[in-house]
């Protein structure tokens, strides 16, 4: 087994006009990661390269949002949302992310790929930070791995569904506009 993760509490930063980008295997092996990657998480290409992309896995990510990205992705479709990632070292780093299925010639998925760019600020803080807390919270609350996902899940989507709008519509608008209370009228 893996050691346990550290944290520092040090958040780093990319520019605006970099772009992080990853492949992975329909497993989430890492088969490519491009040098802003390799610089924000951390890693050299070597170490990076065959591993699970949840080695960049922050421990504040609820699970329930990793099932959401894998769900629409394994079905074919795309999905944007906020992610925290924990750098090698224990940093972190948020990122607005994309993740797209990559086919091959007779449409068969073959693949992910992200891109991530820095995030809206004022999303982060004012609706991301305190959703992801309590749908935390509620993962926490169950025993097993299996509750805590259904519950974590079941509240993500009710927090997303009580904004009348579907999980893509409502990042879409956030990033778009920021905090919630404005597009919530």
């Amino acid at each position: 087994m893996s050691k346990p993760l550290s944290l520092t509490g040090v958040e780093r930063f990319f520019d605006k006009d970099d772009v992080i980008v990853s492949k992975t295997d329909t497993k989430g092996r890492i088969t490519y990661a491009n040098r802003t990657f390799l610089q924000v998480a951390g890693f050299r290409e070597a170490d990076i390269l065959g591993q699970p992309h949840s080695i960049i896995r922050h421990p504040h990510m609820p699970r329930a949002v990793f099932k959401l990205l894998w769900d629409a992705i394994e079905a074919g479709g795309e999905i944007f949302g906020y992610v925290i990632n924990r750098a090698k070292n224990g940093d972190h780093y948020w990122v607005y992310a994309h993740v797209t299925p990559s086919f091959d010639s007779a449409g068969r998925i073959i693949g992910y790929h992200s891109n991530r760019r820095v995030p809206n600020r004022a999303v982060i803080d004012d609706v991301i930070v305190p959703l992801y807390e309590i749908v935390l919270a509620e993962e926490a609350r169950h025993k097993n791995g299996k509750e805590q996902l259904a519950a974590g899940y079941k509240l993500l989507i009710d927090q997303v569904s009580s904004h009348g709008l579907p999980y893509d519509e409502l990042i879409a608008k956030l990033t778009v506009r920021a905090p919630l209370e404005a597009t919530a009228a």
